[in-house]
């Protein structure tokens, strides 16, 4: 009898949950799981999103030990949700520690609140497409130092690359002189981003998996005492950093353009507190730098790969700007193909093929399929970046020419043609900024040089795969494989012209330091 009673209950059981999903709709279909675990163990790269899109079609769900999860794997699709249905599509999943750790201060992964919008407002005020011209100058001087750097040192060239990065987000955010990589601002700097990384690393925290273990005492939870112990050292820092730019602009010393310096200035206006500009100001240097840098890294990859591609390249470059002088921002419109080059480059191998996922706040229907509030969603980026559908046959093909008309001109100059600085609301604030950045380096770096593989003692070039990619240990960001490169100089008067526009760099550099 007892057992009889189990079965007609287990029975009432499957019929009520049957058509209470029926009631209130299916969700899109995913791959089977474990019991309780889900599909937990299953999650292993973007890669596996794309099989998945194979599969199940452009939209994947899954259950993460009952957290639901919906995989985006077409621009129709993340468009329709995150762009259209924008406002319901806005926020982030909430992570324990990391709140913690960051004081629920680090924009890009706050919750859709006041306070988020007020800091969004802030740095899109800051960081704007008019705006981004005040900043011309100090990219085009890291820019220069790079083209130095390579053509004295190509064997050096990620490091060269990690340094402008690094020192170009800085200088921007702090106005500080240009560093060296082994600077301790720029240690710290990285120490913070490695960090943050760590912690927003799905399953680095149990805590986040199981919430309620946010309640145990202090003394129990050494991610607490750890979480606590780094607010406060990042918050130190942070803060100096904002306050002593803030001093100098509200006594009145002349400063040039910076974040800070336009934090400051309407930091009433946004009605921010000083440890508000402190964190956005630092979480900044983390949204750019690491992306940057990594995009230039296969920007490297690319031209050894495609020399047909760096060979029209150099054509335009030739005809436009000549070799008497260095390419300049007010070339850009008459470098389409550069242009189009940064376009490709972004989109052929996006910096965070995951994408950042978005968390509707209300529950969602979408061509039949029930989205539940607080689903995450993973827009997939490299997934979407080679929609067939959008790029046609050649997707998975490295072709800047997909952005040209039949004149060499840019067919849409007001979109991006592609996704990988995100979606909607929490589009990246800074994209008008980061192109201007690559757009200078690529340009430069092109006009002096020709990139070519190194050779070895046989005199044979090692290229790498064009398939190989490695990623950073935590699942996150997607770095070209290590690989050697030889810088030559294209012609008589390029190494002329760039020595001494570094020369005049370092006396500026010199300058300013002495000032601050």
């Amino acid at each position: 009898m007892h057992w009889e009673n189990l079965a007609l209950a287990l029975l009432l059981f499957f019929v009520f949950y049957y058509f209470r999903r029926a009631r209130t709709g299916r969700y899109p279909p995913g791959p089977r799981g474990l019991p309780i675990l889900g599909n937990l163990f299953q999650l292993e790269s973007w890669h596996t999103f794309v099989k998945w899109k194979k599969l199940y079609g452009p939209i994947t769900y899954l259950n993460i030990a009952g957290q639901p999860m919906v995989i985006l794997n077409s621009k129709k699709v993340a468009e329709d949700l995150l762009d259209r249905r924008g406002s319901n599509y806005i926020d982030r999943h909430r992570l324990i520690v990391l709140e913690k750790t960051t004081g629920n201060s680090n924009i890009g992964f706050m919750r859709s609140t006041e306070r988020w919008r007020k800091l969004r407002r802030a740095s899109e005020h800051a960081l704007g497409a008019k705006i981004s011209s005040n900043y011309h100058h100090t990219q085009a001087s890291e820019s220069i130092l790079l083209v130095h750097g390579v053509m004295k040192q190509p064997h050096t060239w990620f490091s060269q690359i990690e340094r402008t990065s690094a020192s170009t987000s800085l200088s921007i955010v702090y106005d500080l002189p240009s560093l060296k990589l082994n600077d301790p601002t720029i240690g710290f700097m990285n120490d913070h981003l490695e960090c943050i990384n760590k912690i927003a690393a799905p399953g680095s925290h149990l805590v986040d998996m199981l919430p309620f273990l946010e309640h145990l005492p202090r003394w129990m939870a050494k991610w607490k005492r750890d979480a606590e112990e780094n607010y406060k050292i990042f918050t130190s820092k942070f803060e100096d950093m904002f306050l002593g730019i803030k001093d100098k602009t509200v006594t009145g010393n002349e400063q040039r353009p910076s974040f800070c310096v336009t934090l400051t200035e309407n930091q009433k206006e946004h009605g921010m507190s000083d440890t508000d500009c402190a964190w956005l100001a630092g979480s900044l240097y983390g949204a750019g730098h690491e992306t940057t840098s990594t995009t230039m890294a296969w920007f490297i990859f690319s031209m050894i790969q495609f020399p047909q591609v760096q060979a029209r390249a150099h054509e335009e470059l030739d005809r436009v700007v000549g070799h008497s002088r260095l390419p300049s921002f007010a070339d850009i419109k008459h470098l389409p193909y550069i242009q189009a080059l940064v376009k490709e480059v972004l989109r052929w191998k996006p910096a965070v093929p995951m994408g950042v996922p978005h968390v509707p706040v209300q529950d969602n229907y979408y061509e039949g399929y029930l989205i539940r509030k607080g689903t995450i969603c993973i827009p997939c980026v490299w997934s979407i970046n080679r929609d067939p559908e959008v790029y046609g046959s050649d997707a998975d093909e490295f072709h800047p020419e997909r952005y040209l008309d039949e004149n060499g001109c840019l067919k849409d100059e007001r979109h991006e043609g592609h996704v990988t600085y995100g979606f909607g609301q929490r589009i990246c604030v800074g994209r008008h900024f980061a192109n201007n950045g690559l757009f200078v380096q690529m340009a430069m770096i092109l006009w002096g040089m020709r990139l070519e593989p190194a050779k070895d003692d046989n005199g044979n070039p090692m290229k790498p795969d064009v398939d190989a990619e490695r990623s950073d240990g935590l699942g996150i960001t997607l770095h070209p494989p290590p690989f050697q490169i030889n810088a030559v100089i294209r012609f008589e008067e390029a190494e002329t012209v760039i020595q001494q526009a570094r020369d005049e760099i370092m006396e500026e550099v010199l300058v300013h330091s002495d000032v601050s």
